[in-house]
Parts: structure tokens; sequence; C-alpha cells
């Protein structure tokens, strides 16, 4: 995706580099003022009409391979960018793109004047919509869909075949598979924990990716799903997912998962396929969890975990090893215990 999806944001562009430049304060080299940008997008994404950030000197190669017309940067960091790509200096490049980013998308909601469904909606035969259910524009639900009393589905929602929605759940933003199960008061869609420092202190990262999910996803009461922050927080297909667990922004999870309630996942974890989680297990943001591999309950995973190894504790590590050291606790212990005695 090069663009935040139009089912669910407006594009207010386009919008000339020096009004951006004024906007953010940051002072323009290397490109014409009055050139248009029609688009906010990250390093990978951006097309000669984007604007981008670079600050995180890992993304440094991405930085100097990138397409786009002009990008956020620091003093320091400006000579990374390629020929092309318009600097705009600034000692806040995550917050300026987050100024940039505001005034070039908006994204859509609900209308409070709009009537409980909205014209333009497209229900499927067969779909049975309960009590009090809000839809908004462009949304589509899919033939024998069941959607609980006083759900809200938002604007441009794809809601697939057999799917069952309970009671005042929130979904805005996504694009849900067939067969898919999402218990009462699941919110999904929202914006992820996004935040930068800017001139006056922190503000809001606008969040434009969206949440995808697959076929057959069984998701619990409670559970809390962020939309991406531009790339897509993806769930796999077949996954179940317990009661008051919270998915952060661009999580991505593989097929056949199990995940027990109270799990936190912050964001841009990577989940491979078959993972297993026991209850109140928290993930470290940008970690990797391999296929196959299984976290006790309660375990605080730091750093990544190979696929098919078993893992507990926090911080986590690999089971064995956190008998051992528990073994050896017990031991010393004891040990101190008797000598205190005699």
């Amino acid at each position: 995706m090069t663009r935040p999806d139009p089912r669910f944001f407006d594009a207010l562009g386009p919008v000339s580099l020096g009004a951006l430049a004024e906007l953010t304060g940051a002072a323009l080299e290397g490109a014409a003022a009055d050139t248009p940008i029609e688009a906010a997008a990250v390093l990978s994404h951006a097309d000669p009409a984007c604007v981008s950030f670079f600050s995180d000197r890992k993304l440094a190669a991405e930085a100097g391979a990138t397409s786009a017309g002009a990008c956020f940067v620091s003093e320091k960091d400006k000579g990374r960018l390629p020929d092309g790509c318009g600097a705009l200096v600034t000692p806040i490049p995550q917050a300026a793109w987050a100024m940039a980013a505001e005034r070039l998308h908006r994204g859509r909601r609900l209308d409070p004047i709009d009537p409980l469904r909205h014209p333009s909606a497209m229900i499927e035969e067969g779909a049975s919509i309960g009590h009090g259910v809000v839809i908004g524009e462009g949304a589509q639900i899919g033939a024998g869909a069941q959607i609980g009393p006083y759900a809200v589905i938002g604007p441009g929602v794809a809601i697939g075949r057999r799917t069952r929605i309970g009671a005042g759940a929130a979904i805005g933003y996504a694009l849900i598979g067939d067969g898919v199960t999402i218990g009462a008061g699941v919110v999904i869609g929202e914006a992820g924990f996004g935040l930068a420092v800017g001139p006056r202190g922190l503000m809001d990262v606008p969040q434009l990716g969206r949440v995808i999910i697959q076929d057959n996803v069984g998701i619990g009461p409670q559970t809390c799903v962020d939309r991406g922050a531009f790339d897509d927080t993806v769930i796999g297909e077949n996954t179940k997912i317990d009661n008051l667990v919270q998915i952060a922004h661009n999580v991505v999870i593989g097929r056949n998962c199990v995940i027990a309630g109270h799990c936190g996942l912050s964001g841009s974890v990577v989940v491979g396929d078959g993972v297993q989680m026991g209850g109140r297990v928290g993930l470290a943001d940008h970690v990797t969890i391999g296929s196959g591999a299984r976290l006790a309950a309660a375990a605080g995973v730091m750093r990544d975990v190979p696929p098919g190894e078993t893992w507990c504790g926090i911080p986590a590590v690999p089971y064995k090893q956190f008998f051992r050291e528990v073994a050896w606790l017990q031991k010393s212990a004891a040990r101190r215990n008797r000598e205190g005695e005699a």
C-alpha cells in the first residue's frame, strides 16, 4: 500500500512543499517550494508525490534509496537523502511529518447526522442486522453475516460472509474475511499508540493503515486491535484470540495461532504460524516470534524467539534455562537458611 486506503481516508492534497515547510517550521533545501505533494508515506512506500521522514539510523539504507519527493530530516542527516529528494530540515522530523500527514489526510468518520444505515452501504441478502446497529458510508456486509445489537460498522469497512459480530462491537478501518467471530465489545481499527515529541510536547502521529482479519479468525470480547501506523495490522487465517487482548499497530500474526486472555502485543511484533501464548504474555515492540513457538503464561518477551522453542519467565528465556535458574535459586536460598540456623 503506497497511499492510505481511500475507503478509509480522505485525501486533502495536493499541498506545496513551501506550505508544508511553513506549517512545520522546516527549512526547505534541494526542491522548489511550489512542488506539489499529495500524500505522506514512510520511506519504503513513498513515491515522488509523497513526503516522508528519516529519524532512525537503522533506516539509513531506505533513506538513501527512497523515491520520496521530499523528506523531513535533521541537519546532520540531510546528506543521506538521494538526489531529487528535497530536504525539509528540522530538529523534529517525525513530529513535523505528523503535522504534514494531518494536513494531507483525514480519516473518515461516521457523520452524526447520517441515518443508522447509510444508503450507500451494501448489505447482501441473508445478512442479519441487530437493533440499533450503525453502518457507515460505503460499508459492505456479506451474506449470512450476523451483526449484534448496537454494533458500529464504520465507513468503508468490509465484513465477509457468515461473519458474526457481537453486541456493542466497534469496527473501523478494517477488512474482515469470511467466517470470522468477533465478540461483544471488541474494538477494531482505532488509532495505534503512536506519539512524537513536537514543539509543544507530545503529539499524536496519524495512523494511516488498516486492520486485515483473514478467514475464520476468532476474537474474544473486549479485545482491542489497533490499525497500522502506515502498514497494516494483520491477523492470519484461523487464529484464535481470547478476551481482553491488546494488539498494537503494525502487528502481524500468522495462521492458526492461539493467544490467551490479557496478552499484550506491542507495536510491529511479528508472530509466525502456529504460535501459542498463555495468559498475560507481554511482547516488547518489534520482536519476532518464530513459527510453532510456545510462550508460557505471564512471560515477558524482550527479544526474538526462535521457531519451535518454549520460553517462560520475566524476562523470558528458554524454559530449560528458566527452570535451571529457579532450581539454583531455590538451592542457594535453602543453603543460606541452613547456614543461618547454624
